[in-house]
């Protein structure tokens, strides 16, 4: 069998081989995040991933994300080809302080993992009352939240 070497087109294969893994190894775990009404929504593409596996923890501001994706061939099985992503994956999300990280709820489902982090309280808008004429000024805000209570 004959082989020619063409250096611009062999450099260009083994350079998208080289960082295709490694972009693939980078986007394993792609998501999406998004805001629904009072609360920040995250899914994430865990497919083929035991659920047991999965492990999530918030440390202060940082919610971390884990899964192990593994896969032998069995005893006599030829492996033609081998490119899914497997081992131990992390990603790591910083949130911002008007998280409730008390509240954060997690699914796992079709392969997908959904997590969900509510806005605090304290970070809500919150409508303020208007004084109008003679009310007005500091002594009217004291009346308004005596006529509150």
């Amino acid at each position: 069998m004959l082989t020619r070497f063409e250096p611009i087109s062999d450099f260009d294969r083994l350079s998208s081989e080289l960082f295709g893994a490694l972009s693939r190894r980078a986007m394993s775990m792609p998501i999406d995040a998004y805001r629904h009404e009072d609360q920040w929504v995250v899914k994430v593409d865990l497919p083929g991933v035991d659920p047991s596996t999965i492990d999530l923890t918030v440390d202060r501001s940082v919610l971390r994300i884990d899964a192990v994706r593994d896969w032998r061939p069995g005893e006599g099985d030829r492996v033609l080809a081998a490119e899914r992503p497997r081992g131990a994956f992390r990603r790591q999300l910083v949130l911002s302080e008007d998280i409730d990280t008390t509240s954060i709820r997690a699914d796992y489902n079709d392969g997908v993992l959904t997590v969900v982090l509510p806005v605090a309280e304290t970070a809500k808008p919150k409508k303020v009352m208007i004084a109008t004429g003679a009310k007005a000024g500091p002594r009217a805000a004291q009346e308004t939240e005596q006529q509150a209570a």
